[in-house]
């Protein structure tokens, strides 16, 4: 079984998908073998409601991207901003990409292989709907890569399931050099946000 955090093997199908968040309208292209393919993914969308874009905003990352909603969700909402979208599944990248394009925010969308980011970047806001099902372990891994590249004074914003270990993960933040708290909890997701200690 191929799974939506590798690149898939195979033909691809793509399809248009709608959805309506942040007041207006959105259609992106999807294609079999990426996250959430037949629509907006509910922790996703949790995400959505209880958070806003950063207007003032000028590098902001969208981590485990999929096929670009968040990333041209924010490069849209965010005019000033460069919106790195970062997945290890290439499909989706390409997906991004054409999105981006799609709604003529491609000169702000930057859909990179985890490999191809800048580690010197420093960034506004981290958005993700981080990948869970990877293992505890790789999570952290993950976690610890990318966090420390937030600007002084930059959040993570997070969804994470309840029972995919929202609240265990929350204290774990905590514990390594983050201050983390809950903003929001809704069918079944949490919202935290963290930040670098000062």
């Amino acid at each position: 079984m191929t799974h939506y955090f590798e690149t898939p093997s195979g033909p691809e199908r793509r399809r248009d998908v709608r959805m309506r968040f942040w007041e207006r309208d959105w259609t992106f292209a999807t294609a079999n073998g990426v996250f959430s393919a037949d629509g907006l993914d509910l922790g996703t969308a949790v995400l959505l409601r209880e958070s806003s874009p950063p207007p003032r905003a000028s590098r902001l990352l969208d981590l485990g991207c999929g096929y670009g909603v968040i990333a041209v969700a924010l490069a849209t909402a965010c005019p000033d901003a460069v919106v790195d979208a970062v997945d290890v599944n290439e499909r989706a990248l390409e997906l991004t990409a054409a999105n981006a394009a799609a709604h003529g925010v491609a000169d702000r969308v930057r859909p990179l292989l985890p490999e191809q980011a800048d580690p010197a970047v420093r960034y506004d806001e981290l958005w993700s709907n981080p990948p869970i099902r990877i293992g505890k372990e790789a999570l952290h891994e993950l976690l610890l890569t990318w966090l420390p590249r937030l600007a002084p004074g930059g959040v993570a914003r997070l969804v994470v399931g309840r029972n995919l270990g929202a609240d265990s993960l929350q204290a774990w933040l905590n514990e390594h050099g983050f201050v983390c708290t809950r903003i929001a909890s809704a069918k079944g997701f949490r919202v935290l946000n963290a930040t670098t200690k000062p």
